[in-house]
């Protein structure tokens, strides 16, 4: 499988609301706090906007026919679709990438956001939307 990172804007009617749901949680919040205050106040965005999500969703590795549970979890999963991994960093590194991917891959979903709120604009910077090609 190759790895892909695509562009901000898309198609995809449900990342764009996940999006807007981040965008107006950073507009109201701003940089500069935790991680879990920001997935809390997304967690009720989402629902204000009648996203069907999971929250803090376990993530088991399937290693040569036994599923071992590491202890991994998914910041959100919304519609069983889109993996949503929040950070609250100076800024993104190639391994904050990796995890994601890796996400998708082992969890078999088709697209990730990785949301940055660390940031003076998510749309300069903090939103990484990456798929998993065939």
């Amino acid at each position: 499988m190759q790895q892909g990172d695509q562009e901000i804007r898309s198609n995809n009617p449900l990342t764009e609301q996940i999006i807007g749901a981040c965008i107006a949680v950073h507009r109201a919040l701003g940089p500069g706090l935790l991680e879990s205050a920001y997935e809390h106040c997304l967690a009720r965005e989402l629902e204000l906007s009648d996203l069907s999500f999971r929250r803090q969703v376990p993530l088991a590795i399937e290693y040569r026919g036994t599923e071992i549970d590491c202890g991994y979890r998914l910041d959100f999963v919304v519609r069983d679709e889109v993996v949503i991994e929040l950070k609250s960093v100076e800024r993104l590194d190639s391994v904050h990438l990796a995890q994601v991917l890796t996400y998708l891959k082992i969890g078999h979903f088709p697209i990730g956001l990785l949301i940055n709120f660390n940031v003076p604009s998510l749309r300069l910077g903090g939103i990484r939307r990456l798929t998993l090609r065939p």
